[in-house]
């Protein structure tokens, strides 16, 4: 029996003037699932995970999240879901523990178990030593942390990273990679990203955009049908009638 799902998204569209940046895009989340979102840069990626996270209203198009429609319903919707941005929203000047308390009383959570809440987050990212310590003084990796630990603290049903792994140095790209597997453990994650590999380590399935199109959307087997992923994505795009740089 399949998992269920956690978030479904049909036929999103975006425009900006004339230009279409998302045009008519569909997919699906199953619980346990960490589904790769591929392009190039301007592929309408993060445009997408916008729309998705419930932060940017599609022109057209629907997005349910454990089966609550976000246009109607977006209290709830938004209640099921963690969304760590390109650049995620920090206070510099806040303390790790007063930042990722200020995220969970944004999100309601009962006042009696936010202890218990922050220091399961705290302890899946790696913080516990760090409570304490003002964000600004960290490093990009252990921002990324506290970024993500801001994300899930509420354990959200979907876990949506958005390039959650850019201008680290390797040991943190690691870092970051493995607690993205331990997430999809117990939540569904979509991963936006421009690296392969990173793909390929992580994820179940991947939805490769070009231009706002979603041009191939299956499992990383069905990728790697004819050939490894790379080529595989740079055919898919070539086929698609762009110039692989």
């Amino acid at each position: 029996m399949p998992a269920p799902t956690t978030l479904s998204a049909r036929n999103l569209v975006c425009s900006h003037g004339r230009h279409r940046v998302v045009d008519d895009v569909s997919l699906e989340l199953r619980r346990g699932e960490v589904l790769g979102l591929l392009g190039h840069n301007g592929a309408g990626k993060s445009t997408t995970l916008m729309m998705l996270s419930g932060a940017l209203q599609p022109d057209s198009g629907k997005v349910e999240v454990c089966d609550f429609d976000l246009s109607r319903r977006p209290d709830l919707g938004k209640a099921c879901l963690g969304f760590l941005p390109e650049h995620p929203p920090l206070y510099r000047d806040m303390r790790v523990d007063d930042q990722l308390l200020f995220a969970a009383r944004l999100h309601k959570l009962d006042k009696t178990h936010l202890s218990e809440h922050l220091e399961l987050a705290k302890r899946r990212c790696g913080l516990l030593d760090h409570g304490r310590r003002l964000i600004g003084d960290l490093s990009k990796g252990y921002q990324q942390r506290v970024g993500i630990a801001q994300a899930i603290i509420h354990r959200p049903a979907v876990v949506i990273l958005d390039e959650p792994t850019v201008g680290l140095d390797p040991a943190q790209i690691r870092d970051i990679r493995d607690l993205i597997c331990e997430l999809g453990d117990s939540s569904s994650v979509i991963l936006s990203t421009h690296l392969l590999h990173e793909v390929e380590q992580v994820c179940d399935r991947a939805v490769i955009l070009r231009e706002g199109r979603a041009i191939f959307n299956g499992t990383l087997d069905e990728l790697r049908a004819q050939s490894d992923i790379e080529s595989s994505f740079l055919r898919l795009n070539a086929d698609a009638g762009s110039t692989p740089t």
